[in-house]
């Protein structure tokens, strides 16, 4: 069995040059949590989708498409996605994943009238939940986005909130779980955000000098990706 990424974007290009792309990272970040094997399905390439009960889980990347564009190959993930959860099959989203699993199933996402979240930041937990087993209340992770899910999914738990999104993660079932945020992301990744999106910071009347200096070096991303692994994949 074998941890499926659903690639659903890139990274900005002078990122992916130095440091690879989402995939890498979410591979790394599990690090010596799973022992099995990798795989990445890119789903914007029309290829047929892998069986949803050949995996031992699937991840789904960040992008930055949205998913109110409405794609076709957005549509298709999206039935993908109805078809491993009525499986019962691990699903994990990231970001973009996270939004795209809501509106599968029936939740809405649109552009955060709260405006973009970047950089460090604070999630608080709302309870208890194996994803953030031994962790804090208070969630150091690292965001960046435009889109939010405004309304969850009927019978999903919100998990954790920030400052500018009250539905930074949820649970759907017993097996699927999403972050809005980055738990992939270090440091020196978020810093190459930051740049890159800094003229879009400053134009919506922000301050990427503030949010850059606000990056902090540690978060919990590795040991939310590692408790997925952990606690949720199948024996």
């Amino acid at each position: 069995m074998e941890i499926v990424i659903l690639q659903a974007g890139n990274t900005i290009a002078d990122i992916a040059a130095r440091r690879g792309d989402f995939d890498a990272w979410i591979r790394h970040g599990i690090g010596d949590a799973w022992a099995g094997d990798f795989r990445t399905h890119d789903l914007r390439d029309g290829a047929p989708l892998p069986d949803p009960r050949g995996a031992a889980a699937f991840v789904i990347t960040g992008s930055s498409s949205s998913v109110t564009e409405r794609a076709p190959w957005m549509l298709r993930a999206e039935a993908f996605v109805r078809e491993l959860v009525a499986h019962r099959v691990p699903l994990f989203g990231i970001c973009f994943g996270h939004q795209l699993v809501a509106q599968a199933l029936g939740g809405n996402v649109s552009k955060n009238p709260r405006g973009r979240e970047i950089g460090t930041v604070r999630a608080t937990r709302s309870g208890d939940d194996a994803l953030f087993d031994a962790l804090p209340r208070e969630l150091v992770v690292h965001a960046t986005h435009v889109d939010a899910v405004e309304r969850l999914p009927s019978g999903a738990r919100v998990l954790a909130q920030t400052s500018l999104d009250p539905a930074a993660a949820f649970a759907v079932g017993d097996s699927t779980r999403c972050v809005q945020f980055h738990p992939e992301f270090d440091a020196d990744v978020m810093r190459g955000y930051v740049r890159g999106r800094a003229h879009l910071i400053r134009g919506e009347g922000g301050d990427p000098d503030r949010v850059f200096a606000g990056i902090e070096e540690e978060t919990h991303g590795r040991h939310i990706l590692g408790a997925f692994v952990r606690r949720f994949l199948r024996p």
